[in-house]
């Protein structure tokens, strides 16, 4: 007999990646019908985030994970692994633009990403959802050229940032634009990799927040970039900012039964910012 009332071994697995407001939140949502990992590069921070959990009731376990190092993502799926096939990723692990350089952003927003997602998928099975969270941001910006493009598709390339500098001009390399440019990939990731998901009758999408009320957002509002942030919600069609736990409620739908026939698409949950401030941009 099971004695640990936090114990559930009945549950599915749930990977959720990150240690900011987001992450939590869907840690804690999914912590309802799911065993937890929560994995992130914040060691110090762990313990604390893992005995929030705990003290929820939620069956969870915690590792450190440098998503931008192959070899660091290699130890997370041998863990993962050892605790239980995957059922669910939810990917929220991301710098935002006052958190790093044009180089880090890029380095953790998409090339860790796309590490993770190569890791995930092999331990997918028949049912796995995946979850990589994006950012409405990834809509804002002009779309970039054929030739970024081309660099942004391939993420795994080893020379990847130097390409990216080669086809970027110097002055466009600031975090901003390097947030924008990394979320913009991310959902063409999603979209391209649902065929390889597909064909081991698994999913993946991509869900993009808008203002939400979160730890990082608060940081984004007073840095430099803090002007076009306040300019964006107040072109927001509802008025007022988003809650985490908004974005809990579309991953824990997207990662469900609910939505057993979505794949490769993005879900805006952005209030609006999209249509309020490009209603022209086609989302195809």
């Amino acid at each position: 007999m099971n004695t640990d009332p936090k114990g559930r071994p009945d549950m599915p697995l749930a990977l959720v990646t990150g240690g900011g407001g987001i992450s939590l939140a869907a840690a804690r949502r999914l912590g309802r019908s799911h065993r937890i990992v929560l994995a992130s590069d914040s060691a110090s921070k762990n313990a604390a985030r893992l005995a929030t959990l705990l003290e929820d009731g939620v069956d969870a376990v915690a590792a450190e994970c440098d998503m931008t190092d192959p070899v660091s993502v290699a130890a997370l799926k041998k863990f993962v692994a050892v605790h239980g096939p995957l059922r669910t990723l939810v990917h929220v692990a991301a710098l935002s633009p006052t958190m790093g350089d044009w180089r880090d952003l890029f380095a953790v927003n998409l090339v860790g990403s796309a590490l993770v997602e190569q890791a995930c998928l092999e331990l997918a099975t028949e049912g796995s959802a995946a979850v990589f969270v994006a950012s409405s941001a990834g809509y804002l910006a002009a779309p970039p050229v054929p030739e970024v493009v081309a660099v942004l598709d391939d993420p795994m390339a080893p020379d990847f940032l130097a390409r990216l500098d080669a086809v970027v001009e110097s002055e466009e390399r600031t975090s901003l634009h390097a947030y924008r440019l990394s979320k913009f990939a991310l959902r063409r990731m999603c979209r391209f990799r649902a065929t390889a998901w597909g064909v081991k009758g698994a999913r993946i999408v991509s869900m993009s927040p808008g203002s939400i009320a979160t730890p990082m957002g608060t940081r984004e509002l007073t840095g430099p970039n803090r002007e076009v942030k306040l300019d964006l919600m107040r072109k927001l069609p509802i008025q007022r900012v988003g809650t985490m736990a908004e974005t809990a409620d579309a991953i824990e739908f997207l990662v469900s039964d609910r939505a057993s026939y979505i794949t490769g698409t993005d879900l805006l949950v952005d209030g609006g910012l999209v249509a309020g401030t490009r209603p022209d941009l086609s989302l195809t």
